[in-house]
Order: C-alpha cells, then structure tokens, then sequence
C-alpha cells in the first residue's frame, strides 16, 4: 500500500509526436525589406495601424544599412500574420512558418 499512486502524473499514454502539437498555434518569421529612402514611411505606416507589433522591440537592420526589419509572431496562417502590419509594410513582407528547435 506504501506505493499506491507511486507512478501517478507520469507520462500520459498518448505518444510523445501528439502531446507537443495539440493546441499549438503556428509561429511566423516576417521579413520586411525596404530601401533606405523608405525607412521614414515603413515607421510612420504603423501609427494608423492598431497592431500588437507596436510598442515593442523587434531586429532591424536599418541603421547598418540593410534595411530590413524581421518579428516572429504567432498566427493561424502567412495572411493572418501579415494582417499585423500596415499595408504598406505587409505587401513588402514575406511570412515564413518557422518552429523553435534546440541545437544540439
């Protein structure tokens, strides 16, 4: 009776592949690219643009000349990921399905 309940809250018996993706929503790489000339309008398309992007920091690369600025976002799909930018700024943005993975 000692070990009653010993194994309890172990594994679940459903395979490992399953338990990772139920319920998981897709994450999104955007890559956004402009010229520098543009570097003003791609800032200024998102203050008429209610998005949870705003406010937060994300990589850029503007100020070293590349130009281009990247968010990972979580999104049912590329359209609905690209529905966080501005207009403007989304029909020069690719969106990429992308998973985290550990290097080993």
């Amino acid at each position: 009776m000692r070990n009653q309940g010993a194994r309890s809250g172990c594994c679940p018996d459903v395979g490992a592949a399953w338990w990772g993706k139920a319920g998981r929503i897709p994450s999104f790489l955007l890559q956004h690219q402009h010229e520098a000339v543009e570097c003003g309008v791609v800032f200024a398309a998102f203050k008429g643009h209610e998005s949870p992007l705003r406010h937060r920091a994300t990589l850029a690369s503007c100020s070293s000349g590349g130009h281009a600025i990247w968010w990972t976002v979580e999104a049912s799909s590329a359209a609905e990921a690209l529905a966080f930018l501005p207009f403007y700024v989304a029909e020069r943005t690719t969106a990429t399905s992308v998973t985290q993975v550990d290097i080993p």
